[in-house]
């Protein structure tokens, strides 16, 4: 758990950068430039995600020895460490995907796809998992990734489908609205 919540600092720093960065280009009425920083930041954090993946099923006989010297302990890691190294590819994407909606004012949406997806699908299907199938730490872990990737892929798919030039426009009679200027106005 530590270990994943080291690589979720990358992704969470990459949320707010790209969301920053997607309301500015599409307040700036730059719908390619938005679409860009999307494609950069995505692919770089899968890219950070891998390589701690890979580092981690390399040395995935070492490293356990680095939180705990109890052998059981050790061998419970040692059989996490495939679930642990998707994970952190997994997490290293959806954090990017929901700042870049977020970053296109689609707060709400997100809001609605994470309750549905991670809390009224991934946990009961990780407690349905882990208790009643009985795999346990695994099963648990499981439904809650599945809950990830199922969340990942919803966002995947709306940002896949968005229109970035209706978006542009979309932010610029937001700006308008609050008193703002766009960049064409001034």
């Amino acid at each position: 758990m530590n270990i994943l919540g080291w690589s979720n600092m990358v992704s969470i720093g990459m949320n707010a950068a790209v969301s920053v960065r997607t309301s500015n280009e599409l307040g700036a009425a730059h719908p390619r430039t938005a679409k860009l920083s999307l494609v950069v930041a995505v692919f770089s954090s899968f890219l950070i995600g891998l390589t701690l993946s890979l580092i981690l099923i390399v040395t995935r006989n070492q490293y356990p020895a680095l939180f705990s010297s109890d052998p059981e302990v050790i061998d419970l890691v040692i059989d996490l460490t495939p679930l642990l190294a998707l994970c952190i590819v997994i997490n290293n994407i959806q954090p990017v995907l929901s700042g870049v909606a977020i970053g296109a004012g689609w707060q709400a949406t997100v809001a609605y796809v994470n309750i549905g997806c991670y809390y009224l699908f991934g946990i009961p299907l990780g407690l349905i998992l882990g208790y009643l199938v009985g795999l346990e730490v695994k099963g648990i872990w499981c439904g809650m990734l599945c809950g990830t990737i199922l969340q990942t892929c919803v966002i995947f798919g709306i940002i896949y489908k968005t229109n970035w030039n209706k978006e542009a426009a979309v932010a610029g009679d937001r700006i308008r609205k609050w008193g703002g200027h766009t960049e064409n106005e001034t």
